[in-house]
Parts: structure tokens; sequence; C-alpha cells
């Protein structure tokens, strides 16, 4: 019995100090009963959600305020169309403006671009009747756009042709306070004619975008399309010899300078939209649209121009120049190798 005696005493030491424990930790979870301890798993994958919830609350904000900072319901106007220092002139193509040196695209060949339709709302007109085209350019929502830059002293440029490089036409269409536009329009001939918008939008935070929208107009009849031209660098028009110097490239960005001749020299040219001359240039085929802004001021009494043709091909050149309070139009045929 000596011999076992220090053997129950451990057991009994033993046993007391586990109940012990035992005793505190049930007393601690008696204690804690009305608190649960959140799982570290559980709080990160909280975390994990929560956040990616708010990126994609973010997103969804920034991505309205983009898609209509563009437009807006004000029917006023906007100021100037400026383009940052620096930038010479250039050329309106593609859905949005172009600089100097960059190759572009067309524009014109599509009714919708860069988030803008142009909804005309009559398309057939009498051939040789005067008549009056109505349409409006309406935003991704198809609200109608109300706020457009003054470009070359005009919010709007309306080019109409027919599909043969005939006929050209030069419009400036007044908008009524519902964003619909309107101008008087004769289609001269029958046939399948083009009708441009080119303008640029002015967005609630004062960003510009230049875009040109193109639609089809039709005046039934016995449709017969001339031949184009061949290439020339002269031509007359009004009793003025008009005539140009450079060499086109496809892709590239060339000088063409335009000297306008009358009886006795160089004719006294006059400002005509805040420009000595505006020139359009339109390709065969697909009728691609080209606006090609001048230099501010003549150069040796000439006309300057910086064309990039997008690809070869012939292109219709349109010159609009004043002299004597008139606007002539000077045309030629431009072959790009």
């Amino acid at each position: 019995m000596t011999d076992r005696q220090p053997v129950t005493r451990a057991r009994t030491l033993a046993g007391r100090t586990v109940g012990g424990e035992a005793g505190q930790a049930r007393g601690v979870g008696r204690a804690d009963q009305g608190r649960v301890e959140p799982d570290r798993s559980t709080l990160r994958l909280a975390l994990v959600v929560g956040g990616l919830v708010l990126a994609v609350l973010l997103g969804f904000g920034l991505g309205r305020l983009n898609a209509n900072g563009a437009v807006t319901g004000s029917p006023s106007l906007a100021a100037e169309h400026t383009d940052p220092p620096g930038v010479a002139p250039h050329n309106h193509g593609s859905a949005t403006a172009t600089d100097q040196g960059a190759a572009t695209e067309p524009g014109g060949l599509a009714v919708s671009s860069a988030g803008f339709t142009l909804a005309p709302l009559a398309t057939e007109f009498a051939a040789g009747r005067p008549g009056q085209l109505r349409f409006q350019v309406r935003d991704a929502q198809r609200r109608p756009v109300t706020r457009f830059a003054i470009v070359h002293d005009k919010p709007m440029h309306l080019i109409v042709v027919r599909r043969d490089l005939t006929g050209y036409q030069h419009l400036h269409p007044t908008m009524a306070a519902d964003g619909t536009w309107s101008v008087p329009l004769t289609l001269a001939q029958p046939g399948l004619w083009r009708a441009y918008a080119d303008f640029t939008v002015v967005a609630d935070n004062g960003a510009q975008t230049a875009v040109t929208l193109g639609t089809d107009l039709v005046a039934p009849g016995d449709y017969r399309p001339r031949p184009l031209p061949g290439p020339a660098t002269s031509t007359t028009v009004g009793g003025f010899t008009v005539g140009y110097q450079g060499t086109a490239q496809a892709g590239a960005t060339v000088p063409l300078t335009f000297r306008v001749d009358g009886a006795d020299g160089a004719a006294p040219l006059e400002r005509y939209l805040g420009a000595y001359g505006h020139l359009v240039a339109l390709r065969e085929g697909d009728l691609g649209y080209l606006h090609v802004h001048p230099e501010t001021e003549l150069v040796d009494g000439q006309i300057k121009f910086w064309l990039t043709t997008p690809g070869p091909g012939r292109y219709r050149l349109y010159l609009d120049f004043q002299v004597n309070a008139e606007v002539r139009t000077a045309e030629f045929t431009l072959t790009v190798p």
C-alpha cells in the first residue's frame, strides 16, 4: 500500500487539474453563449464579395457617365470648335476627327457611328422640285442631340451629291428647339443621292466629338449616271480659272495648294464660313467622305490644304471659294495610285 500511494495521489491531482480546466472551459462557454465570434474565413469571403460589388457599381456608374456625357437636353448651341494648340489643318472624315499625318478612313459610310444616328424624317423627293429635308441626330438612347459646336461659322454642314458624284450641294440647315434640323433641298435629277451630316457634338463636360454620318435619298425616275471626268489639275467656273498643285499619296498627308485667277490675275478671295476655301473629297465607289480644313491664311495668294487619302482610287474634289460675296464650286477628279 505504501508503494501505491504516490500513484493514487498523482491520479487524484491530475484529475483535479483536468477537471478544473474543463470546468473553466464550460464556464467560458456559458458566459459567451450570447456572443458569437465570426470565423476568419467567413470574414475574408465577405470582404472579397463586398469589394467585387463595389467595383461593379463603380464601373457601372462610370459607364453611364461616359455614355450619357456626350449629349444633353439643352437646346442651346455650344461655343466655337477648337483644336489643341499646334494641331495643323486636318481632315474630318472618320467618326472622330483625326490630326494631320494620320491615315484616316473616310466618314459618311454609315448612318450610325460613335454612338450617334442620323435619322431623316423623309428620304424621297420629286426630281427637279423644291422640297424640305428634315432630320435629327440621335444618341445611343435615341434622344435628339441639341448641343453642337460652331465649326466654320455653322453648327451643321450638310453635303448632298448624286451617287455618280454630280449635283454637289453644300447646305447649312437650321435646328428647332426639339433637335430637328431642316433645309430647303432640290434634287435636280432622278437617281440615288447621298446626304452627309458633318457636325461636332458637345458633351456636358465640354468634350467635343466630330462625326460625319451619311444616308441615302432618292429621286424616282430614269436614272442615267454620268461618267466621272478624267483627272485634271485645272478647271473653269463662273469666269474664274482654278488650278491646284500637289500629288496625293495613299495613307500620307500631302499639301494641296489652289490658285484662283480672274480676268485680271489673282482673284480677290474673301473669307467664306471663316476660311478662304472649303474642300470636300468623295471617293468613287463607296462615296467615302473627307472634309479637309485649310490653313487660316493664304500662302503666296493661294489656299493651302493638307489632304490625307486613306487608300488608292479616284476621288472627286469640290472646292468652295468666295469672290464678290458669291460662292462658287470648282470640281476636280483626283487619282491616287
